[in-house]
């Protein structure tokens, strides 16, 4: 029987903004905080996978971490690029090739909105000269239209972002750390109809890396172990609704998150009902309403509930984005996926200082969505 493959280091480097510190620097920092967390070094790790949108390729880590001539696979995956380089690590490990490697991802991007190439998508140049490739356009309009097919109001877009901004100010890595009450979220300017401004997340920059190993490396090294019992990337099925969508099809079907979360947890043997902590895709306060439903955890239509009841909060039934998520710590395209796993391990080990979840967590749930339409999804177990 396959033994489970295990967290056993995990390293970041804060998020937001770091004048003077380019982007693979930061994945530097965050590869040494990654290795002395699991006492181990550079030279006894036997491969990685790595991302970057705008940093380079992360394969030039090794001029500073040394040449060992490691297998270094470059990962790009859209938004999902951290979810899947981990996904890949996973698969090495699995395969019985390798017994301990690396996923790491890092990003440094410009201020202003992600503002994609239409030809890199496969689109045609009218859909960028209309204004779409600026997501925050998609966004909008997909967010508006769920919350007319579900009967749910505006005011649940702002208690998202005032819980995200409420968690973010205990989150020693994260970019926004100041409160923000749901008055000034509701009455803040107009991006895109019916998102104000502090309901997006801002490209920011940051890193995160993770050493993985077998179970039975991780109990030589004798380190507190997170098993990784299930990690699944998927692309979108017909019919879905996804960022850079042309058009939206008569007959709708699934998304990419629906099939790689029923998937995961096939892969876990559990259900949603097991999980303890979830840190779900929040580019904007609509996708975390949505994705509640998509990944299983509510029916659409019940967000509102949750949000009013704090069901979703630190001391709630199923905390949500316990370190602000994105709308807190900014995207750092490469890195934003693994940020979520590393909560969770920090979440699970019992380390996460003031805005630890209460009850001794066991389990914890990771979903990363990126362009155009893929999702990968990781469910961890102490």
């Amino acid at each position: 029987m396959m033994s489970d493959v295990c967290i056993v280091g995990a390293g970041i480097h804060p998020f937001g903004r770091t004048e003077g510190r380019d982007g693979m620097d930061q994945g530097i920092f965050a590869v040494r905080q990654a290795l002395a967390d699991s006492g181990i070094e550079w030279k006894d790790v036997e491969f990685a996978f790595g991302g970057s949108a705008a940093s380079g390729s992360a394969d030039n880590m090794v001029s500073q971490l040394g040449l060992t001539g490691i297998q270094f696979i470059n990962v790009s995956n859209g938004c999902a690029t951290g979810g899947s380089a981990l996904n890949a690590a996973v698969s090495a490990i699995k395969s019985g090739e390798y017994e301990m490697g690396m996923a790491v991802g890092f990003d440094k991007h410009p201020r202003g909105a992600f503002n994609a190439d239409p030809s890199a998508y496969g689109l045609p140049n009218w859909y960028g000269e209309a204004g779409y490739m600026l997501t925050v356009q998609f966004f909008g309009a997909k967010i508006m239209r769920y919350l007319h097919e579900h009967d749910i109001s505006r005011e649940t877009l702002g208690r998202v972002a005032e819980k995200a901004f409420r968690n973010g100010v205990k989150t020693d890595h994260a970019w926004r750390r100041s409160e923000v009450d749901l008055d000034t979220i509701m009455n803040a300017p107009m991006i895109c109809d019916p998102l104000t401004k502090y309901m997006f997340c801002s490209p920011a920059e940051g890193a995160v890396a993770l050493i993985l190993a077998s179970e039975k490396k991780a109990r030589e090294l004798g380190v507190p172990i997170i098993r990784l019992k299930s990690s699944v990337m998927r692309t979108r099925p017909p019919g879905s609704f996804e960022v850079f969508a042309a058009s939206i099809d008569n007959e709708r079907g699934g998304t990419a998150t629906g099939i790689a979360s029923k998937a995961a947890f096939e892969q876990a043997g559990m259900g949603p009902e097991d999980i303890d902590i979830a840190q779900l895709q929040d580019t904007e306060s609509g996708a975390e309403i949505m994705h509640m439903a998509e990944n299983g955890f509510c029916k659409p239509g019940e967000q509102e509930q949750w949000l009013l009841e704090g069901r979703s909060d630190i001391t709630g039934q199923l905390p949500i984005n316990t370190d602000g998520g994105c709308l807190a710590c900014g995207e750092p395209i490469g890195a934003s996926g693994l940020r979520q796993v590393y909560e969770n391990v920090v979440q699970l080990r019992g380390t996460a200082g003031a805005r630890q979840v209460p009850g001794n967590p066991k389990t914890a749930y990771t979903q990363v969505y990126g362009a155009p339409g893929v999702s990968a999804v990781t469910i961890l177990q102490r």
